[in-house]
């Protein structure tokens, strides 16, 4: 089976993607190469926060990006094989910047393509273990001989593709269903590796968080919350108010410790903000942020701070035994860093408010 691999060093950590033919890494353009080297070398393009009352602006960050969407004019202009070519391209480009060139063995290796195990739909016969997502797109979770197996759904009753985690959460496959092309599949690839990461990392002192990270003054503040709390437009408001800081991650990061402390990385992992920096930086806080009708700051007690910071841990939580390896994690951050709730309005008082109190 001829194939093609990369790999990509996230928080410190190796995971490798495997690609088994047709499937094949886009190519970056001149413009995008340039645009990664930046990024590797911790640049920042100036990408914003694009909060949900702001969708109008992703368009923009994508042309930040170097991104060029397909036209019916350019793929009428295609041959056959071209387009063929065009449907088994995965577009990589937010893992780009953290690609290395590794001898050493990977935390985990993914590997897409290839054909589907025999078994799959034997397991699908039995029943879900969780709904990971109540509306469309939806996954689900599945136990089949030890095991982890997630199944995409875009459509009702049309599977796009399986994740098959094997039980050491070492390794793991994505099989494509025919019919599906390669901007549904990179999307299932980008879920799957995200799952993978949580899973591998979990005993290594390593969280996943979902939260916005600003960096000011060689530190890095993190701003999470429920959905909908304002995460995004709370970072936005950072970049406008407050000179030299700027923009992290603004939905993944990862938080690993080590003797020295807490650092904060960047991630391929940024939501609906194109932010693919490959960065670090100390931790300083991490401040839970809650809709008010005024501005007010609080330090948190570390049983507090413990039951926020799980709350925004990023992983399927039903998998018990890796919870139980990400809790001595999560006790670290919830005493070791300091942490906040801050009831906000969107305005600019809310960043004063904040960074008067976290900051020395």
């Amino acid at each position: 089976m001829h194939e093609s691999a990369k790999t990509y060093s996230i928080g410190g950590h190796l995971i490798r993607v495997v690609l088994a033919r047709p499937w094949t890494f886009k190519a970056l353009t001149a413009e995008q190469e340039s645009l990664v080297e930046t990024l590797r070398s911790g640049g920042d393009l100036g990408i914003r926060p694009v909060p949900a009352d702001r969708w109008e602006e992703l368009p923009e960050n994508e042309s930040a990006m170097g991104k060029q969407q397909m036209t019916r004019e350019k793929w009428d202009a295609m041959g056959e094989e071209e387009r063929d070519a065009f449907r088994h391209d995965l577009d990589m480009l937010q893992y780009a910047p953290f690609e290395v060139e590794a001898a050493e063995e990977p935390l985990f290796t993914l590997t897409v393509g290839g054909e589907e195990p025999a078994w799959f739909n034997e397991a699908l016969q039995r029943e879900p273990v969780v709904s990971v997502d109540e509306t469309l797109p939806a996954y689900y979770g599945y136990r089949f001989e030890g095991r982890t197996v997630y199944a995409f759904y875009p459509q009702q009753d049309r599977c796009a593709g399986i994740f098959v985690l094997e039980p050491d959460y070492r390794s793991g496959a994505y099989y494509p269903r025919k019919g599906y092309g390669a901007r549904t599949t990179q999307m299932q690839v980008n879920t799957s590796l995200m799952i993978a990461y949580t899973f591998a990392t979990a005993g290594l002192d390593t969280i996943l968080l979902h939260a916005s990270v600003i960096r000011h003054k060689g530190a890095a503040q993190l701003f999470f919350g429920v959905s909908g709390t304002g995460k995004s437009t709370h970072s936005r408001l950072w970049l406008e108010n407050v000179p030299a800081c700027d923009l992290m991650n603004d939905d993944n990061p990862v938080i690993r410790f080590s003797p020295a402390g807490a650092t904060v990385y960047g991630s391929p992992w940024s939501g609906k903000t194109l932010c693919y920096r490959n960065v670090q930086a100390p931790v300083r806080a991490l401040v839970r942020l809650e809709q008010a009708p005024e501005n007010r700051i609080e330090r948190l007690q570390p049983i507090n701070a413990y039951a926020s910071v799980i709350a925004a841990v990023s992983t399927i939580r039903w998998d018990s035994a890796v919870m139980d390896l990400l809790v001595p994690t999560v006790e670290k951050a919830a005493t070791r860093i300091p942490c906040f709730r801050l009831g906000c309005r969107p305005d600019a008082e809310a960043v004063e408010v904040c960074k008067n109190a976290i900051e020395p």
